[in-house]
């Protein structure tokens, strides 16, 4: 009985390697999908497939049939569902010094990410421009870094300005149109296509770029601030929800509100 159970908790090499491989994998997995919506998915999923195997070491049967039924066709749902995911993940893959520029080591996994924005630099631009009448749309990414939509746009890394921000949204300036997206205290790119919300509920006078706006939000963690071109209005977006008219310190104490959460 003894050697038994000692046969039975043995583990070789090959195991742990197996392990190894597995925990790295869901941990880029997860890498790639945290601040998306898409990571309620992937948690679903694992909760499902836990579930399947404890019933099926249990024995139950009809239970563990119709699990097994679920996860086998679900594989071809899923590939439709994280097709950007799926893509996003090969192609980092094939990026060259790959464990090197994706920081693949697992202690970054409890690594809190650092959020130093200057805060009154956006606000300030803000206040400005809609005292102007200036339209703009700027995106803050946190643990998402949009690289989906970072691509869309034009390449400025520069350090967040108000001067800066208020030239980008001039009205005569080329990159004036879509979204500027700041990460990290710095404009990573200007003129950034986003999606647009589907949502049928908002009201008819939100324009392009409040459900732009919206859209960003719905899909991953960022915030996105606003400025109306008709009206001078200073809103905010952040889970798909619309707050509109505020003034400067509300928008400044929201920020520091959300910012210092992640700290």
């Amino acid at each position: 009985m003894l050697l038994f159970v000692l046969d039975f908790i043995s583990v070789k090499i090959v195991d742990v390697i197996d392990i190894l491989l597995v925990a790295i994998i869901l941990y880029q997995l997860y890498r790639l999908l945290k601040g998306t919506a898409a990571i309620k998915i992937f948690f679903g999923i694992i909760s499902i497939y836990l579930t399947w195997k404890l019933v099926d070491i249990f024995q139950m049967e009809l239970l563990s049939e119709i699990l097994g039924q679920f996860i086998s066709v679900g594989v071809i749902a899923l590939l439709v569902v994280f097709q950007p995911e799926i893509r996003k993940f090969l192609l980092l893959l094939g990026t060259p010094n790959f464990l090197r520029k994706r920081k693949f080591l697992f202690w970054r996994l409890y690594a809190q990410p650092e959020y130093d924005l200057n805060i009154d630099m956006v606000v300030e631009a803000c206040k400005n421009m809609s005292s102007t009448l200036t339209g703009a749309l700027i995106v803050l990414s946190r643990e998402n870094e949009l690289g989906e939509f970072l691509e869309t746009g034009q390449k400025i890394d520069a350090v967040v300005t108000s001067e800066l921000l208020e030239n980008i949204f001039y009205k005569n300036s080329p990159l004036h149109d879509g979204a500027v997206i700041i990460s990290d205290n710095r404009i990573k790119v200007a003129r950034a296509i986003l999606p647009v919300s589907a949502n049928q509920t908002l009201p008819p006078d939100l324009g392009l770029r409040h459900r732009s706006a919206l859209g960003v939000t719905e899909n991953s963690d960022a915030i996105s601030i606003i400025v109306s071109e008709q009206t001078g209005a200073v809103s905010y977006c952040i889970s798909g929800k619309l707050v509109r008219n505020v003034k400067p310190s509300q928008l400044k104490s929201f920020l520091l509100s959300e910012l210092s959460k992640a700290q």
